[in-house]
């Protein structure tokens, strides 16, 4: 098992009320700062937002932290896609 001090996580975005996805918000080095990162978020949200039901989980990932969020949920989706389709 890799260390989780040296591996990479995703922070995702997500609404548990619609399950719609809100992609990637930040790729992070270590579990320790991926929650750090998660703290941040959700200390930034508005009631509103959260009310929505916007929340964020953290997921293990080969993303390179510090990429691009945009890119990085691009990246996801295609590793998404191409698990269900071999599924």
């Amino acid at each position: 098992m890799q260390d989780e001090s040296k591996g990479a996580f995703a922070v995702i975005r997500f609404n548990f009320l619609t399950y719609a996805a809100g992609g990637v918000m930040a790729v992070v080095k270590g579990r320790v700062n991926a929650l750090a990162t998660i703290s941040q978020f959700e200390a930034g949200q508005s009631a509103e937002d959260r009310q929505a039901g916007w929340r964020y989980f953290l997921e293990k990932t080969d993303l390179k932290p510090g990429m691009d969020p945009g890119q990085a949920t691009s990246l996801r989706q295609m590793h998404l896609d191409l698990r269900e389709s071999e599924a």
